[in-house]
């Protein structure tokens, strides 16, 4: 992957998470979010597995390449994204945004702790700024809560996502050792993480139904063929090149877009607690992307 493709991918990626954040207030509504959930990764997995197709790009995955992508899609796909839905119903699709921004972090720590995977010191500090500066925003949405929303829980179930996030990177470079393709396994990741919240949801007694308006229709299709099909294919792509614990790159332009997308589209008003907590997160990724890579 050379580094003009890689820069333009990081670019691509960014603007599309950071217009996806606004895109999933769209889906809230009458239709239950994990009803949204499986219909936006089973129409992404579908995309994905005929365009493996098509191109004649391998699907066979082997036993530990299939248990990594179960772990992927269940951390990835099920898990995080189901308290992603659940936290934009409570805060602002920004705030959101800027806390996941710490999965970079997250990673650092995790693939350090299962992996032996080491980090210069640099990286570490950039870890400290992002953890502040995701817990200075987190404490200011909290402190100006408004009414009808829970912040509180809100925030909390963002850093869920991001933790489940972290789980699922983790299993993604399993199966990255265990040789798997990276868009076969992304396509199997997203079948297993839809047919598990699928599963739930038929557990759970949801009603499956679609909202026939074109602001849920169109944000569907964005998040599915865009922020699914088009973003976790060049993610994953870069995560590969990059590595997972120091992929900085992305989330580092995602929470300014996010930002101004809810200022324009929610009308979200941020305080200096917000531009604080944003200002530590991004000195926290610049130092990750600096830091020699060891």
């Amino acid at each position: 992957m050379s580094r003009p493709f890689v820069i333009a991918a990081i670019a691509i990626c960014a603007l599309i998470w950071g217009t996806t954040w606004y895109a999933i207030t769209l889906q809230l509504g009458p239709v239950d979010s994990i009803v949204s959930i499986v219909w936006r990764f089973g129409l992404a997995s579908a995309v994905l597995f005929a365009f493996c197709a098509v191109t004649r790009r391998p699907l066979r995955l082997t036993r530990p390449q299939h248990l990594a992508a179960i772990g992927q899609g269940a951390f990835v796909f099920a898990v995080s994204y189901g308290f992603v839905y659940a936290a934009e119903g409570q805060v602002a699709s920004a705030v959101v945004a800027v806390i996941f921004a710490a999965l970079a972090f997250v990673n650092l720590i995790l693939f350090r702790l299962m992996g032996g995977q080491k980090a210069a010191p640099a990286a570490w500090i950039g870890a400290v700024l992002g953890v502040l500066g995701v817990g200075v925003l987190s404490f200011g949405q909290i402190t100006a809560a408004g009414a009808g929303l829970n912040p509180g829980l809100g925030v909390v179930f963002a850093l869920t996502a991001v933790l489940a996030s972290a789980f699922g990177n983790w299993f993604a470079w399993k199966g990255q050792q265990a040789g798997a393709p990276v868009m076969a396994a992304t396509s199997w990741a997203m079948a297993y993480g839809t047919a598990m919240l699928a599963l739930y949801g038929l557990a759970t007694g949801v009603t499956w139904r679609i909202e026939p308006t074109p602001h849920y229709v169109l944000s569907l299709l964005y998040l599915s063929l865009f922020g699914s099909v088009v973003a976790f294919g060049l993610y994953f792509s870069i995560a590969r090149q990059r590595g997972y614990a120091l992929a900085s790159y992305i989330s580092a332009l995602t929470p300014p877009i996010a930002m101004l997308v809810s200022v324009i589209f929610e009308g979200a008003r941020f305080g200096w607690s917000a531009l604080i907590g944003l200002a530590l997160v991004l000195a926290g990724q610049v130092m990750l992307i600096r830091a020699p890579k060891t």
